[in-house]
């Protein structure tokens, strides 16, 4: 799929959000092609029943410690027989899809166009390509039982705290939004517990849908948990 600047989307979308009122005929193409994305995500993902979306930054590379307990974490998981759910770019996405592949189990990447190219890492073995964040968002929640955040940027926040207001307004249920190494955290958990929370922005329980972990067993005992109590649901 070409880049955002050779096809000049990037450029047509940004017009979409900035003068909605100026776009006249060609709201019809986007919405085939919204449909059309959301289409192929859930014929290619259909038969994900335990996935696992993993989500950090893409630049950190092999060698530093969040890369290997990514990878860790998510070969951990891939043994207990989860699929592995990534947006299928470098960095941490590499580490998880990497340590998935590692176990043997299935590894997923939904990459996104980028005005910089963003390639596919090479332990993807089901890779699918969106345009639109909102579709590739949705496959992230609807094949997932959890939400394991890495230390990350603005995307990863972004993923963080949608899940947290999907679980908020009860639209998922017992689904754990996890944050791994809890020192890195640890100043996002203050600011809410000392500001939103003291200030009445959030309810008290509302703080404890955050959960921290620091190894990769950690993890596993959160989303077992959470995937018993899913199921016991159905």
């Amino acid at each position: 799929m070409a880049g955002l600047g050779a096809s000049g989307e990037g450029k047509r979308d940004e017009l979409l959000l900035r003068t909605p009122s100026d776009v006249g005929e060609r709201d019809e193409l986007r919405l085939e092609r919204i449909h059309d994305e959301i289409e192929v995500g859930f014929d290619a993902l259909r038969d994900i029943d335990d996935g696992v979306s993993i989500f950090g930054s893409a630049r950190i590379v092999e060698g530093h410690r969040w890369y290997e307990l990514c990878r860790d974490t998510a070969h951990r998981l891939s043994e207990h027989g989860f699929t592995v759910i990534t947006g299928g770019g470098p960095g941490l996405m590499e580490a998880a899809n990497r340590g998935a592949a590692e176990a043997g189990g299935l590894s997923v990447g939904l990459n996104i166009e980028l005005p910089m190219e963003q390639r596919t890492n090479p332990y993807v073995n089901r890779s699918l390509h969106f345009h639109y964040f909102f579709a590739r968002k949705l496959m992230f929640v609807r094949y997932a039982r959890a939400f394991v955040i890495m230390p990350g940027g603005f995307g990863t926040l972004d993923e963080m705290f949608e899940s947290l207001t999907l679980i908020q307004t009860r639209r998922i249920r017992h689904f754990p939004t996890i944050l791994v190494d809890s020192r890195y955290w640890k100043p996002l958990l203050e600011w809410i517990d000392n500001d939103l929370e003291d200030d009445g922005l959030i309810a008290t329980p509302d703080k404890e849908l955050l959960l921290t972990a620091d190894t990769p067993d950690e993890v596993c005992d959160h989303v077992l948990r959470a995937s018993e109590r899913q199921k016991a649901l159905a």
